[in-house]
């Protein structure tokens, strides 16, 4: 069994120059800082194919940057009775739709509580399946984002999928409502996101970071909030939060992107709002090819009820968006 990871990546001209542990922290966003600083320091990181002394050094374009991740250690995951929306289910995968406040793999705070500890429950042999921590896991959604989530039961599906992904052969889309009504009422969102050179937890449009592609169109609009319909190439963490931010409509909810409520929405809708306790962002269409099969699988999930009851506070065409 591998207890090791290693990533490979060359730098572009757009990092000439950069730091390496500011280089490494827009390549790896699902490790923190002071991972990073960790890593090399403890000799698991080569530039040029020497170790990395400092994470002051500078890089060039060209410099290839290997680095070599330790698996954490074995955690004790304990199997959670749980009822678990499965949309379909087979030998080799199985697709789901995740509801708001689940969180998907264990972390500090939710140790057994999570979707892992519920697959590993109503799988029993997951264990091993693409790491440690997030047996049978391939992609990812936030704990308060709603939707279509995809887990492989064997290795082998694990490995094509988390491929498809990779190469973005795999067709996302999500809906949204967001403040305000975005112009052109359609467009692509092209930027570069890292970490936040501050705020080290949130993501940000960086001049040095990680492409990140974003197409939007608007399904429908009303009092000061508008559904969008969103396909992202990429997979960015937080992609989709960040660029509408970006871009001036924020997802209505949003703790961490969403800024201060618009003052002129209605009272009504303002404190329906308030009531939503998330971000209204639901992983609605998913489309690749099943790995055992080589057919392309489409999996569909309606709006759930929390989105829809803002939605309709908002005057927006209920029936069109369900």
């Amino acid at each position: 069994m591998r207890r090791e990871e290693k990533r490979r990546f060359t730098v572009g001209g757009g990092f000439t120059g950069a730091r390496l542990d500011r280089f490494l922290g827009a390549h790896l966003e699902d490790l923190t800082r002071s991972r990073i600083k960790a890593l090399i320091e403890e000799g698991w990181v080569t530039v040029r194919g020497e170790k990395a002394k400092k994470g002051g050094q500078r890089v060039r374009t060209g410099d290839v940057v290997e680095v070599t991740v330790p698996f954490p250690k074995a955690l004790e995951l304990v199997p959670l009775e749980m009822e678990l929306p499965i949309l379909y289910e087979d030998e080799h995968l199985l697709v789901l739709d995740k509801p708001a406040g689940l969180v998907v793999h264990p972390a500090p705070g939710h140790e057994n509580d999570t979707l892992v500890n519920a697959l590993l429950a109503h799988c029993g042999d997951l264990k091993g399946i693409g790491g440690v921590e997030r047996p049978g896991i391939v992609h990812r959604l936030d704990k308060d984002t709603s939707g279509l989530l995809v887990v492989a039961k064997d290795g082998e599906t694990h490995q094509a999928l988390v491929d498809q992904f990779q190469s973005h052969r795999v067709e996302k889309i999500y809906l949204a409502l967001v403040y305000g009504l975005p112009s052109p009422p359609w467009g692509t969102v092209r930027t570069f996101l890292g970490r936040h050179p501050v705020h080290r937890k949130k993501m940000a449009v960086v001049e040095r970071g990680r492409e990140a592609v974003t197409h939007y169109r608007v399904m429908a609009s009303g009092s000061g909030i508008s559904l969008v319909e969103v396909k992202i190439e990429t997979g960015r963490t937080h992609q989709i939060r960040v660029h509408m931010h970006h871009i001036g409509h924020p997802v209505v909810g949003d703790p961490v992107y969403g800024g201060r409520m618009p003052r002129d929405l209605p009272p009504t809708l303002k404190e329906a709002v308030k009531t939503l306790g998330r971000q209204a962002l639901h992983h609605h269409r998913m489309e690749f090819i099943h790995p055992a099969t080589g057919e392309k699988v489409t999996f569909l999930s309606p709006l759930p009820r929390d989105i829809l009851r803002i939605a309709g506070e908002a005057g927006l065409d209920v029936e069109i968006i369900c």
